[in-house]
């Protein structure tokens, strides 16, 4: 076997030891949705501050990326990926080994820190390993398989592991996975930085739009028991205005920036940045209100509600496969339309869940066609969001982009959250939370539909058909990756 050959099949298997890594990430934000009510007795844990369990780690992973994404860059990508494996397989054995709801959290909110540096340097790493075009697309179909099916595969084996041996495995299963790939990392992935004088990681910025968006996630999460109008619901909404001002106010002054708004004026990575937003929103939105469908009205165990998620998961990794290949040969934007449409006709077609429904008539048709739009929405998403961005900046864009999906994630399921709460009150008859679960599925169809409309008028043609011809050119000459 040639040199040539032996570097692009390490490049491959690199590829994979990522994409284990990132699925643990994006596995972790919703392996703990169906093991929750186990948690919330064993640990004593209020209603309140059950949603915590969940949103301690999106907040503090969506929160930290952007800081995350430009430490990579400066420190060294493999040098982060590798701190970042470590810390989040640490603070995983410490949550399972939590024996209260502070220290579960604390612990979660250490395990979401740990995925923000691990998951933009490894996304970074890709888009800098594999040359633009053809080789690029097929990476990160991959990854987005990976990306896409992480949900899905979380809700299934927190299901079966908190049935089988116990919810603390839902937070062990990291530990051994975690270390493992830290240790073969080095072996296949060499160092790379950006070239720049000075180093300069803001952390100032990195506060004030975790602090920020943390208070207006909770600020809408509490605002049905607290009122909207209340003085608490008002307050943080202020406070949050003000942080997120602050964040603004911080980039513009800064020399160097957390994320400079120039990287904005890329007109179709700010359109991929807010269809991610929207995507995170209807996506989590979805595993959230099955699960509650499934066991709260159907009856479904939790084993049986993972279980369940078996053919939405694999429906996203056939079609990001299929949408890496059609991006080649299409360009982004159609795909991407295409899968946000089919998104919010699954959301559609959920909203038509029965008191009396079953798996196949009222789960497994729409599961399927939102899988399909999720997979083909997520690999143009990824590559649109990091086209004509130079490669000392993809760790930031790498982070913009998981930044959006997360705090979309966040935000979208306070929002829907709310909608559904409104409905259901403290009723618990399948009736009633039936029609909750009805308002929270068509309001993530309107998320999902903005979605749509933002890829239209977003989106550059050009730049996605300037996608394909290079994909073409690069794929005739053959040139070696950077």
């Amino acid at each position: 076997m040639t040199e040539t050959a032996v570097g692009q099949q390490r490049r491959w298997i690199a590829l994979m030891l990522l994409c284990v890594a990132q699925f643990v990430v994006v596995l972790d934000a919703s392996i703990v949705n169906v093991a929750l009510p186990t948690i919330g007795r064993a640990l004593d844990f209020s209603e309140g501050n059950l949603p915590w369990v969940v949103n301690a780690y999106v907040l503090t992973f969506g929160g930290f990326l952007l800081l995350g994404g430009r430490v990579a860059d400066l420190l060294g990508r493999r040098r982060m990926f590798m701190s970042g494996l470590v810390l989040f397989a640490i603070a995983s054995l410490l949550g399972g080994l939590a024996s209260t709801s502070g220290q579960l959290i604390a612990a979660r909110a250490v395990q979401g820190l740990g995925a923000a540096l691990l998951s933009p340097a490894a996304l970074s790493i890709v888009t800098t390993t594999f040359a633009d075009g053809a080789e690029r697309n097929k990476a990160l179909g991959v990854w987005g398989a990976v990306a896409g099916s992480g949900g899905a595969a979380g809700v299934l084996l927190g299901g079966v592991l908190t049935q089988s041996v116990g919810w603390q495995w839902v937070l062990w299963v990291n530990f051994p996975i975690g270390l493992a790939a830290a240790a073969i990392t080095p072996t296949l992935i060499a160092e790379s930085r950006a070239d720049v004088q000075r180093r300069h990681f803001d952390f100032a910025g990195a506060v004030s739009v975790t602090a920020g968006l943390s208070t207006l996630v909770y600020a809408v999460l509490d605002a049905n028991s607290a009122g909207w109008g209340s003085v608490q619901t008002v307050s943080l909404l202020a406070a949050s205005a003000i942080l997120l001002t602050a964040f603004v106010s911080i980039e513009r002054r800064s020399r160097a920036p957390l994320m400079p708004f120039s990287i904005l004026r890329i007109r179709t990575v700010t359109g991929a940045n807010i269809v991610g937003l929207l995507t995170g929103g209807a996506l989590f939105s979805m595993f959230f209100f099955i699960s509650l469908y499934m066991q709260q009205v159907l009856g479904y165990s939790a084993i049986h509600a993972g279980l369940s998620y078996l053919p939405l998961a694999l429906s996203i990794v056939v079609s990001a496969g299929v949408a890496s290949a059609l991006v080649t040969k299409v360009g982004f934007k159609p795909i991407l339309a295409t899968g946000m449409a089919l998104i919010a006709a699954g959301l559609i077609w959920f909203s038509q869940i029965s008191v009396h429904g079953s798996f196949v008539a009222d789960i497994l048709g729409p599961s399927l066609l939102a899988a399909v739009g999720l997979g083909l929405a997520f690999v143009p998403e990824t590559i649109a969001a990091v086209s004509g961005v130079p490669d000392r900046e993809q760790g930031l864009a790498s982070g913009m982009i998981n930044t959006t999906q997360q705090v979309g994630g966040a935000l979208g399921l306070a929002v829907l959250s709310a909608i559904s709460t409104s409905v259901i009150g403290t009723a618990h008859d399948p009736a009633t939370l039936t029609r909750g679960f009805h308002d929270a599925f068509l309001a993530g169809a309107g998320i999902a539909l903005l979605g749509l409309l933002a890829t239209v008028t977003l989106i550059r043609t050009s730049d996605s058909d300037a996608h394909v011809r290079l994909a073409h050119a690069t794929a005739a000459g053959q040139p070696a990756a950077g």
